[in-house]
């Protein structure tokens, strides 16, 4: 048994319908799913807002299996990984897991965890402190306590950040 955190986002298509894709797939592991947020692009490129949630899921995954979970709903999306940082259908990262308590630690550069960038984005930790406000992510400097990162976010980056709505007919 394990207990991940997932950050799901779209900016193509359907963005709503893809969203409730990801927890309906999820729907028998899931803990706590966020609004819906809209979030500007990240990485520079041109692009359409997105649209985001997080998740906690516990279930009987390793970290990798979370990993191809999200992988598989990506590709039933026709997620194509042209342009790094650019528009897509899905996305779905795995930002971190815990097994029997413990934070998974990983280095694979196919599955880092905690995942790398997480304690810098805002449409990650903004959803997540919404449905854990005790949330803790592991990072290279220590434990940090999300609302801490929240805070210690660039202002205009924290508010750009906003609820829009929730998936209707989900519970969490």
């Amino acid at each position: 048994m394990s207990r991940a955190v997932l950050s799901a986002g779209s900016n193509i298509g359907d963005p709503t319908a893809h969203l409730r894709s990801v927890v309906e797939a999820f729907a028998d592991d899931l803990v706590a799913v966020s609004a819906v947020y809209s979030t500007p692009p990240w990485g520079g490129v041109e692009q359409e807002d997105f649209r985001n949630i997080t998740l906690v899921v516990d279930g009987p995954h390793d970290a990798r299996g979370w990993l191809e979970r999200g992988f598989e709903l990506e590709r039933a999306a026709d997620r194509t990984r042209e342009i790094r940082w650019g528009p897509r259908t899905l996305d779905v990262d795995v930002v971190t897991v815990s097994e029997s308590g413990q934070v998974v630690v990983s280095g694979d550069p196919d599955l880092t965890l905690p995942h790398p960038r997480a304690a810098q984005r805002a449409f990650v930790l903004v959803p997540w402190l919404e449905i854990e406000p005790d949330a803790i992510l592991w990072t290279p400097d220590g434990t940090r306590a999300v609302s801490d990162l929240v805070a210690g976010l660039d202002a205009a980056e924290r508010d750009a950040v906003r609820p829009v709505g929730r998936l209707t007919g989900v519970e969490s």
